[in-house]
């Protein structure tokens, strides 16, 4: 037969004992605290980073975009003397200065359009606050109301962004005179 020993009873922990086991959930709790805070630190400059990341590619991808935005709009100018030079030329069609101007013109036009820049159409179309700027009213009968009824100056789109506004004159309906004026209200 076995024979049981009597087990030592445990000894009762001291107080530095406990002090010290105190001492030591807490500073693990402080270390615990710390690292989670270092970890939310972390994660949010993680954060920061990746935003900054896309803005900047978001940047340069408007900058490769719309780089050659102040010189094509300093062309502009160019583009609509020789546009004036072609009107004013219009009765001459075959003078070898025309056809020179012409090919420029056209030459140029096909070179801006590569770069994305797009003339706006205006001409017999609803006036568009956004792309049109009105510079004058006109009577017309063969419009309706609100219409672009002329194009003063060229305007034009670089991609999806208006680089210069269309000047137009806006059509509206003729007022009645006295003699056209319908009587039958008065009656």
């Amino acid at each position: 037969m076995q024979e049981i020993k009597d087990e030592e009873p445990l000894a009762a922990p001291s107080a530095d004992e406990i002090e010290d086991a105190a001492e030591e959930v807490a500073r693990k709790d402080a270390a615990e605290k710390t690292a989670d805070e270092l970890n939310n630190k972390y994660l949010r400059l993680y954060a920061e980073f990746d935003n900054y990341k896309k803005r900047v590619n978001r940047d340069r991808e408007e900058l490769a975009k719309y780089g050659n935005e102040s010189l094509l709009y300093e062309l502009l100018p160019a583009m609509d003397h020789l546009e004036l030079a072609l009107k004013h030329a219009a009765g001459e069609p075959n003078s070898g200065l025309v056809q020179g101007v012409e090919i420029t013109f056209k030459e140029l036009q096909r070179t801006l359009e590569k770069f994305g820049l797009r003339r706006i159409e205006a001409l017999g179309k609803g006036f568009d606050p956004s792309v049109h700027h009105a510079m004058m009213q006109v009577e017309r009968e063969d419009l309706d109301e609100k219409m672009v009824a002329d194009e003063l100056r060229a305007g034009y789109l670089f991609h999806d962004k208006v680089l210069r506004p269309s000047l137009v004159a806006v059509s509206m309906k003729p007022k009645m005179t006295g003699e056209g004026q319908d009587t039958s209200a008065e009656d």
